[in-house]
């Protein structure tokens, strides 16, 4: 029996928005699910195969999240800890290189492909941590560190990520830096002619600006060989940073806003992600290699965090180790870097494999070792005033 289109995306919906929240009783993540049944409707029932649909939906999804967490880099709190935060970048680009080198030895990788696979296991998946760092149960000294650190961290993971995709031919890695150091030079110009300009005569019209000029970026991103959210993401910074020109731009209620547009989209990035996979990247060896980095990699990421709060600051073990805990989750960010390392540099279907289940595994982290509530795109956080009236 045929199924018309209609339907088909009907049901689509109710599985995105639905099924998810019956499993989260399970500590299950919404992501997770949208991710297992896009493989499901992939393996399954070869169903939404090329449907250009939902790859603008996905697009629109991890556009407009990377938006969200740029506006999110609120320089002035990053900067009261910014001994702090040079102290842990150093410890990450020192841990990556150490990762880069491991990698390589032991998945016989070349060194692009493999500072690449290092970025995957250990940059925090940045946007999701955000939208869950409320549920987390932890205190609001907490909440900052696990903040600024995850935004610190993916702050270089974006700029190694550009310099390695880009460095196969020097002459292209520096044509592609002048056009970046272009493109930002020219955002506030474009954000001050239409703060003069357009939003005189066309009120509450920043939030559509924000995420045309986002999109648009994303795209220039793309064409100059990276992804999606590094554009967007440099879009969302800007504005942040113009916030004493034009406050409408980057104003709690249009980040809130992004954030429950984001909300809406990002189950569809997520059910695409899943549409890409094939059986024949989860074999025995790519799940075994997936819990070898498992057990491996994340405790080394939870006792570095916790290791510099204790020796550096004088936190607890405790505390140092909530916070470790909750900057685990690296799905966003490992999916991205999985697609490119699979599209662009022919990784190994095992290893393709063990990337996604070992991102599914620390993604499961802090729901189950926090005891807390699991994170939820589908439900953009409420202040704490609505909280006190429901």
């Amino acid at each position: 029996m045929s199924i018309s289109p209609e339907l088909m995306y009907l049901l689509l919906v109710v599985g995105l928005f639905i099924v998810p929240r019956g499993l989260q009783r399970f500590r299950l993540p919404g992501a997770i699910t949208s991710l297992g049944l896009g493989a499901v409707a992939s393996i399954g029932f070869h169903a939404f195969h090329g449907d250009s649909t939902i790859e603008l939906l996905g697009t629109l999804g991890i556009v407009t999240l990377f938006l969200f967490a740029g506006l999110e880099v609120e320089w002035e709190e990053l900067s009261r800890g910014k001994r702090a935060l040079a102290w842990h970048v150093a410890a990450q680009v020192a841990l990556l290189g150490v990762s880069a080198m491991a990698c390589a030895r032991l998945f016989d990788l070349a060194a692009r492909p493999a500072l690449l696979f290092s970025l995957a296991l250990f940059t925090p998946s940045t946007g999701f941590i955000l939208d869950s760092l409320h549920s987390m149960g932890l205190t609001a000294e907490e909440q900052y560190w696990v903040k600024a650190k995850a935004i610190a961290a993916e702050l270089v993971a974006l700029l190694v990520l550009f310099v390695t995709v880009q460095s196969a031919e020097v002459p292209r890695l520096g044509l592609s830096t002048l056009a970046i150091v272009a493109f930002v030079a020219v955002l506030p110009w474009v954000f001050r002619g239409f703060d003069r300009i357009v939003a005189p005569f066309a009120p509450r019209s920043e939030f559509t600006f924000l995420i045309l000029t986002a999109l648009l970026a994303a795209h220039l991103t793309r064409a100059l060989g990276v992804y999606y959210l590094v554009g967007a993401f440099i879009v969302g910074v800007v504005a942040t940073r113009m916030r004493h020109m034009i406050p409408a731009l980057s104003s709690p209620q249009l980040t809130t806003s992004v954030e429950l547009f984001a909300s809406f989209f990002i189950p569809f990035y997520f059910f695409k992600a899943g549409l890409h996979l094939q059986a024949e990247f989860f074999t025995l060896k790519s799940v075994a290699i997936a819990v070898a980095l498992l057990v491996v990699v994340a405790p080394i990421r939870i006792l570095r965090v916790a290791a510099h709060r204790h020796w550096g600051f004088g936190e607890s073990w405790g505390s140092g180790l909530r916070i470790g805990t909750a900057m685990v989750p690296t799905l966003v960010f490992t999916i991205v870097l999985a697609e490119i390392l699979r599209d662009r540099f022919q990784l190994a279907p095992e290893l393709f494999g063990a990337l996604i289940v070992f991102t599914l595994g620390n993604t499961l982290i802090p729901g189950f070792t926090l005891r807390t509530p699991v994170a939820e795109f589908e439900s953009p956080k409420l202040g704490q005033e609505q909280v006190e009236a429901q």
